[in-house]
């Protein structure tokens, strides 16, 4: 039985648009990946009953946010806890941030997956005169509690850092300080202004490539403490470039949610490994895929992430830091939560138009679970918006 919803189209005219349905993808269960490692940074889920004031007292559904680490985990991915996918810093306070990153990493122990998280300086109260010392000390309280939950560290790109820090000279004392004192090897995270505006100028250069020879140059010194570092510039060519410039023993892990298929799959003198905000909403492909290309089938790992793509360049789309909306819609139209409700009222961030596009491109990527609770809930979104619709799917 066919399956046909009334759309808006962005000049305001609605049209019937007929869902193509949905193949399995095949994902051995379980199973990590022996070519890549592959980290998807992970969504928090909002709790809709919560009576507390939704932006600055958001409440998480931790029943269902620790549910899905578990589907992403039986996929064979690795995740990214407390980043900005999870609203760190744009909903989710470091308070509960903690409890997310203990929760996570218990769980994780309990089933055999990996985990590594966020470690920033989102505790400080942002003001003008905040000093490196605070940092330096911000960053090393965050980095001892995760070490001690079990968990790997990544160290964030800091808000306060960009904001005091005089020049270059400024980033490699704190990075160095910091390196110091962990006990096991983090991942570095560079993210670029598109996902963050305050981050500007981060490392000390508004210009992209001075800006890498001094996080190579932090990178080079501190080579034993550093596993490798996410790249999130959406710049496919610096990424290779900074790739090729890395010591051998130090990882590069894309964060490019436009280019990642060519990044992953990787050129005659190397690949990318995979810290990517797009894995939250397309693991089953990205498992398939990537299974793929552990048994040297590129045929089909280019098969099944070239759907992807469109799907992924629209959820990030400007405003790149909206791209949390996509990802919880996309788990609300799978049944993996009850509601579509964002920490903070970000379910707002995107146009109903946005999303009923987006339904259509996960459709046509495959990745619309089960047809008729996506099409279901499309409805109840469409008819909320004056879009009647002629029955329910």
């Amino acid at each position: 039985m066919s399956i046909e919803l009334i759309l808006p189209a962005k000049d305001r005219k609605l049209y019937t648009y007929q869902m193509k349905g949905y193949s399995p993808f095949s994902v051995p269960s379980g199973n990590s990946f022996s070519s890549r490692t592959a980290f998807s940074a992970a969504h928090v889920v909002a709790d809709p009953l919560a009576d507390a004031e939704p932006v600055f007292d958001a409440s998480v559904d931790w029943n269902a946010t620790l549910a899905y680490r578990h589907h992403l985990w039986s996929l064979g991915l690795a995740v990214a806890e407390a980043m900005d996918t999870a609203q760190r810093g744009m909903g989710l306070n470091w308070d509960n941030a903690k409890q997310l990153i203990r929760r996570s990493a218990k769980e994780a122990k309990a089933v055999g997956g990996r985990i590594a998280s966020g470690a920033g300086t989102d505790q400080l109260a942002p003001r003008l005169s905040v000093t490196l010392d605070e940092v330096e000390n911000a960053y090393l309280e965050q980095c001892a509690f995760i070490e001690g939950e079990g968990s790997q560290i990544i160290l964030m790109a800091s808000r306060a850092l960009a904001a005091c820090a005089a020049g270059p000279d400024d980033y490699r004392h704190v990075y160095n300080r910091l390196l110091e004192n962990v006990s096991e090897p983090v991942i570095l995270h560079w993210l670029g202004d598109m996902f963050d505006p305050a981050l500007q100028g981060y490392w000390g250069h508004e210009s992209i490539d001075e800006a890498m020879d001094v996080c190579l140059a932090i990178i080079q010194d501190n080579e034993s403490k550093v596993d490798g570092i996410k790249v999130s510039l959406l710049d496919a060519e610096r990424e290779i470039k900074m790739r090729r410039l890395l010591p051998d023993s130090v990882r590069m892990y894309t964060g490019d949610d436009f280019h990642y298929p060519d990044l992953i799959k990787g050129d005659g003198q190397g690949y990318s490994h995979a810290l990517l905000g797009i894995f939250d909403a397309i693991a089953p492909a990205a498992a398939a895929a990537l299974h793929a290309l552990d048994e040297g089938d590129e045929v089909t790992y280019d098969a099944i992430f070239e759907k992807t793509v469109p799907l992924a360049r629209h959820i990030f789309q400007k405003p790149t830091f909206s791209y949390k909306t996509g990802v919880v819609f996309m788990a609300y139209l799978n049944g993996h939560q009850t509601h579509f409700r964002l920490l903070g009222g970000k379910e707002s961030a995107r146009s109903i138009t946005h999303l009923a596009d987006l339904f259509i491109l996960a459709d046509q990527a495959g990745l619309l679970e089960s047809p008729e609770l996506a099409a279901f809930r499309m409805k109840l979104m469409l008819e909320q918006a004056g879009i009647a619709q002629g029955g329910r799917g």
